[in-house]
């Protein structure tokens, strides 16, 4: 089970999207977690084969804990199976737990069982998943009507429909069940996604310990500046008009390049801080606060920031918001952002000073864009002004190294046709 973040211990395993035998790339999704979060895609990170699973669907599962063996390619099978008669038992009974003692042989006895049979891999999505545990309806019971027959959102809610329904009339006189019309009363009457009371205090709680964690641990400094985005809005409502109403750009877009080329300059704001040491980032990932709308905060990654067209990063962005609504993530996106970028503009919030993510080292905070007056060249004006703020780490960096960031960042938005 990956790292799902500072405030994320355990998860549940909602559904395998794999099963043994399959062969997997790098980048593959495998497996659906349900965490205070909400679902989480399951990534892997190299190319093999699924030969058994450690843990079962249901199973809460620990950060760290081993979920699947996968043979990666080049890799010599595992332990050689035991004698033949030493391995054919009776019929097979997946263990609850893996366990420790003898992982050699094991994995070995793992491999030489049967792939299982009995429950058919489903093609559902994890929004669908997350429907039908809700709504106590089994997907290995429902026939969809997705692309290659994928079970969508749609068929869950009319299978949890139809349990509620008593049954009036023989089969013979039924009417059709794939009448247009009932399903786009479904679609009407779809229940939202809604936390639960207790899962969102079980957020809150977990939030709350990550937060307290990083006050208590991190020795946090905090440097705020004034930038003028005269230049900056300008360009963007000159590019904005050459663009189709899908393709135009939000200010954030620009605010978020100019971290992501900043950063370069200043790479030790970029990573995190492990068993006393600072570890640079891979990458510039960005981890972007988005507020859900039941409640809570998450930051998922965008990924290589400072290589990304500014369209690219619009893409994400919209992306990430719309996934994060519907309460699906990948866990790269979770455990990937090298620095977390919060903006509470559209809240009306002048300024944000934020507490740092561990174990990230920096934070960098936007508020509100408010025209103020501005004095320039010994002329006074009014300009469209952001405050723009870093929470520091001072084991990793100190305030002269966070003061020039800021101005950097100043520069670049003094030059938007170049980000």
């Amino acid at each position: 089970m990956p790292s799902l973040g500072a405030d994320i211990e355990t998860g549940t395993l909602v559904q395998w999207l794999v099963k043994p035998g399959d062969r997997i790339k790098r980048g593959d999704i495998i497996a659906v977690v349900e965490t205070e979060k909400g679902a989480i895609e399951i990534e892997v990170f190299q190319n093999g084969i699924v030969r058994s699973f450690a843990v079962q669907e249901g199973d809460k599962v620990p950060i760290g804990t081993t979920m699947a063996l996968i043979e990666t390619d080049g890799e010599a099978p595992a332990a050689t199976a035991p004698k033949p008669e030493a391995v054919t038992p009776a019929p097979p009974k997946p263990p609850a737990k893996p366990r420790p003692a003898a992982p050699a042989a094991a994995a070995s006895a793992a491999m030489t069982e049967p792939p299982p049979a009995a429950r058919p891999h489903l093609r559902i999505s994890p929004l669908a998943m997350r429907v039908a545990l809700e709504l106590g309806v089994d997907p290995a019971g429902v026939k969809g009507t997705g692309p290659g027959g994928a079970i969508t959102r749609f068929d869950i809610e009319a299978a949890a429909r139809a349990k509620t329904e008593p049954v009036a009339k023989p089969p013979a006189a039924t009417p059709p069940a794939a009448s247009p019309e009932p399903a786009r009363e479904t679609s009407r009457q779809v229940r939202p996604t809604v936390m639960s009371a207790e899962k969102q205090a079980a957020m809150r709680r977990a939030i709350a310990a990550a937060m307290a964690h990083s006050k208590r641990e991190i020795p946090h400094y905090y440097l705020g500046t004034r930038i003028d985005l005269s230049r900056a809005m300008a360009w963007l409502r000159e590019e904005n008009l050459k663009r189709t109403v899908n393709e135009r750009l939000l200010y954030s877009v620009l605010l978020l390049k100019a971290v992501g080329l900043a950063l370069h300059e200043f790479p030790e704001l970029n990573g995190f801080w492990i068993d006393g040491a600072f570890k640079p980032g891979s990458g510039i990932h960005i981890g972007v606060a988005i507020s859900l709308r039941q409640g809570g905060l998450v930051a998922p990654a965008i990924h290589d920031v400072d290589q990304k067209s500014l369209s690219e990063i619009m893409a994400s962005l919209r992306d990430l918001v719309k996934r994060v609504r519907a309460g699906v993530l990948r866990s790269s996106e979770i455990a990937d952002a090298t620095i977390t970028v919060t903006s509470l503009g559209e809240e009306g919030v002048e300024s944000v000073f934020g507490v740092i993510y561990p174990p990230q080292v920096a934070l960098v905070g936007f508020g509100k864009i408010l025209e103020r007056p501005w004095a320039q060249d010994g002329m006074i004006g009014v300009r469209p002004i952001i405050m723009a703020s870093l929470s520091g780490d001072h084991r990793a960096s100190d305030g002269h190294r966070g003061g020039l960031f800021l101005a950097t960042l100043d520069r670049l938005l003094q030059e938007p046709e170049k980000l």
